[in-house]
């Protein structure tokens, strides 16, 4: 097996957390043709993400205490296990409601990858090292979403839209075989918790209440829900409303996670010598100024793609550089419990997201004005929580260094 701090070990983890965006971006140019298929709404169809993002916020909270318990790696091999089967399922799926329930299922499954490996780079790093480890593992993440959108493509004008289940199944086995082969338990045995109805209700009341844990997770949250926002619309605003072909849709998602792996990139290099906090406000800032001139841009009717793309792709820069940061942060100060905390940072993302990703659903008019307006907002949102808790509350080694050590 490969030692836990070799860049073979981060690449792995890398690829069993990049589950989550295959899910999610796969299928994407697949959306509309699934809802003449199974004759659903775009409410509808949109729901197949939002329910995918309940099952990850809910599991979450059952996927990290079983980790502090067992270790991270026999929890993460079941998930992958159970997600290739509902994926089978969602494959077989012949109306929307069975496709919905397939997917919370997989939801179930998956939750294993994002909880377990945010966890293993705790368990691995300082919370300072961490920060830069996961701003490194997300880029190697994001070329998931660059990739997936186009495969998924692909595959749907040349096999149908089930084969995106299928392909995502296979993917699933894959990762349980190299986790189980590949990657040593990150956990030290000393940190095992109990299950105890009890222990759990206290160390998620003891996470809960971290002003420090709050801000980052707010954060965090509030500006995936932007990104999550964009995924919930683009497929309809870039296809049904600007005539995009589904082969297509990919390269200007590709644009897109550019922007993301860009941002990440900075906040590597920013890294080495910016405190994270400082990092993360440059990329807030970002993000509520893309977000905002989309949204401007919309309410003006500039219905063009430039206008709906390169705000996005800014917003992303600024995404790339804000995740590592707070995911880092929330996790700082719970050493002893990382699967824990890691998961009611999940629960809340998820959480957010899906609400997000409804309300995008139910309000869609055909144009790009409620995506943009609702990513703007996060982008505010994000702004002001950073404003009110994170700086107030840093995580401990994440403010600015004194001059003599920077």
């Amino acid at each position: 097996m490969l030692a836990l701090t070799s860049v073979w070990t981060t690449i792995l983890l890398a690829a069993a957390v990049a589950l989550g965006p295959l899910a999610t971006d796969m299928y994407l140019p697949a959306l509309p043709s699934m809802g003449a298929m199974l004759n659903a709404g775009t409410n509808q169809v949109q729901l197949t993400l939002s329910s995918y993002m309940a099952g990850l916020a809910l599991a979450q909270l059952v996927c990290g205490p079983l980790a502090d318990r067992f270790g991270r790696k026999p929890i993460m091999i079941g998930g992958f296990v159970l997600f290739a089967a509902a994926s089978i399922g969602c494959a077989l799926a012949t109306d929307i409601e069975t496709l919905i329930l397939c997917r919370f299922l997989q939801a179930l499954g998956g939750s294993a990858g994002p909880v377990l490996g945010r966890a293993a780079i705790r368990d691995i790093y300082t919370p300072r090292e961490a920060a830069r480890i996961m701003a490194i593992l997300a880029s190697i993440m994001a070329l998931a979403p660059a990739v997936a959108p186009s495969i998924g493509g692909l595959l749907l004008t040349g096999f149908g839209w089930p084969a995106i289940f299928l392909a995502l199944g296979g993917y699933a086995l894959v990762m349980a075989v190299v986790v189980a082969f590949g990657i040593p338990e990150p956990m030290a045995p000393k940190h095992r918790q109990s299950l105890r109805l009890g222990s759990l209700w206290t160390n998620y009341s003891a996470i809960a209440r971290d002003k420090s844990f709050l801000g980052y997770t707010l954060t965090n949250a509030l500006v995936f829900s932007g990104l999550f926002a964009f995924l919930s619309g683009s497929s309809f605003v870039l296809i049904d409303f600007m005539g995009v072909r589904p082969e297509f849709f990919g390269f200007y998602f590709a644009a897109m996670v550019a922007g993301y792996i860009g941002g990440n990139l900075v906040a590597v290099r920013l890294g080495r010598y910016q405190a994270p906090d400082r990092i993360l406000l440059l990329g807030i800032g970002i993000c509520a100024a893309s977000g905002a001139l989309m949204a401007a841009l919309a309410a003006a009717e500039m219905f063009h793609i430039t206008a709906v793309m390169v705000p996005q792709t800014v917003f992303m820069a600024g995404v790339g550089m804000v995740l590592p940061q707070t995911m880092a942060g929330a996790l700082a100060n719970f050493p002893h419990m990382a699967g824990s905390a890691s998961a009611l940072f999940g629960f809340v993302q998820m959480t957010f997201a899906a609400l997000i990703g409804m309300l995008v659903g139910h309000m869609h008019t055909g144009t790009s004005l409620v995506m943009a307006s609702v990513i703007a907002g996060c982008g505010l949102g994000a702004l002001l929580t950073y404003l009110v808790l994170v700086q107030r509350y840093p995580a401990p080694d994440f403010e600015p260094l004194p001059a003599t050590q920077g």
